[in-house]
């Protein structure tokens, strides 16, 4: 579990990690209390440069807006241009193809989406979208896509963690499509590596400086440790019995909590 690097970057996921819809994990606020207190202590010691924080998150469900609001209203002190979501990475896709896409996201992310023109779609974007998931839509998509639209997935999650219980994320909806039209999506959010290096994109921080802690095995750990960095596995969420043995290889470390985690990054990773 020994790691001999300089750590300059920690990425976490938001919903799972830090926050379970409208209730935060516990302890996870003083958690990044102390963070942020670190970097002040350690200014110093790292030749002025600070522990940089991302949050990084695949949530479809609602606006990169209305996520920091429920954040702050959570009582984390966070700012904006610390998230990056799955929502911005679909969106920036999107102007690179310069398509006009089937937007079937929650009503609540589509401020995210505004300016992009979506009359006569020639793509489908897919989030996690269940007042959608019906046949008349999904067949509407699966229609554009025998024509020749682009499949875009804003992540491939196959559950996600409410308050109560697990539910089905959209990748089971994207993989059925693919199944019916023999073709395969792009996928823009986490486990893809571009959504990792996005994530880090401006900090100056390369993969092997940076650390990922969150709740899915696959998505967050297992692809973050493909580009390179260290994954951290907290049991919240949507984490259950050996999922750390689900990917190779495991994770760096598997915790209880988001607090466990920034503890071990405190004692042993600084």
């Amino acid at each position: 579990m020994a790691a001999c690097r300089a750590l300059k970057a920690v990425l976490v996921d938001l919903s799972g990690t830090l926050h379970i819809e409208d209730a935060a994990v516990p302890g996870a606020q003083e958690a990044l209390k102390r963070q942020a207190i670190l970097q002040v202590q350690l200014t110093n010691m790292l030749r002025g440069a600070s522990v940089i924080i991302r949050f990084v998150t695949n949530t479809t469900k609602e606006s990169k807006q209305d996520l920091l609001e429920r954040l702050r209203k959570l009582e984390f002190d966070i700012s904006e241009d610390e998230i990056f979501t799955s929502l911005t990475a679909a969106r920036s896709l999107l102007e690179r193809k310069q398509v006009r896409p089937m937007l079937l996201v929650d009503d609540r992310a589509l401020p995210d989406f505004k300016g992009i023109q979506t009359s006569d779609p020639n793509a489908v974007v897919m989030g996690l979208a269940p007042e959608h998931f019906h046949y008349q839509i999904l067949n509407q998509a699966f229609r554009l896509l025998l024509d020749g639209a682009p499949l875009i997935a804003i992540h491939k999650a196959r559950y996600y963690k409410r308050k109560d219980g697990l539910a089905l994320g959209p990748g089971p909806f994207v993989t059925a499509l693919e199944y019916a039209t023999d073709t395969k999506a792009t996928v823009v959010g986490k486990p893809e590596k571009t959504f990792f290096l996005e994530a880090l994109r401006g900090t100056g921080c390369e993969p092997e400086e940076a650390v990922m802690i969150g709740d899915d095995c696959r998505d967050d750990v297992g692809g973050a440790q493909d580009v390179g960095m260290l994954g951290i596995l907290v049991k919240t969420g949507k984490y259950r019995a050996s999922d750390e043995e689900k990917i190779n290889p495991p994770p760096y470390l598997t915790c209880e909590s988001f607090p466990h985690a920034v503890d071990h990054i405190l004692q042993h990773l600084l």
